[in-house]
């Protein structure tokens, strides 16, 4: 965090216009502090919604490696029936 991606909340209140302007421009978050301490980030929709894909993402993978530890698996045969199975054919 550098220092000119911190910003004092007061600051937040009069360049209100002008920080999401620069948000969406750079794409670098800025964090917003009260009486000195961090209380809010303000970012781009687009790096939020990045951002957020790749935590579903790890969240999948962690998933699947816990079920792959358990043996909760199948091979690539097994899952083929299976489908094969469900959509009918």
């Amino acid at each position: 965090m550098r220092a000119s991606d911190v910003k004092p909340i007061a600051y937040m209140k009069t360049h209100s216009a002008q920080l999401v302007a620069d948000v969406n421009e750079t794409r670098k978050p800025v964090f917003i502090t009260q009486r000195g301490v961090p209380r809010a980030v303000i970012m781009d929709v687009r790096s939020y919604e990045s951002m957020q894909d790749a935590l579903i993402l790890m969240k999948m993978i962690s998933q699947s490696e816990e079920e792959f530890r358990k043996g909760d698996w199948l091979t690539q045969k097994q899952m083929e029936q299976a489908v094969q199975a469900t959509l009918g054919a």
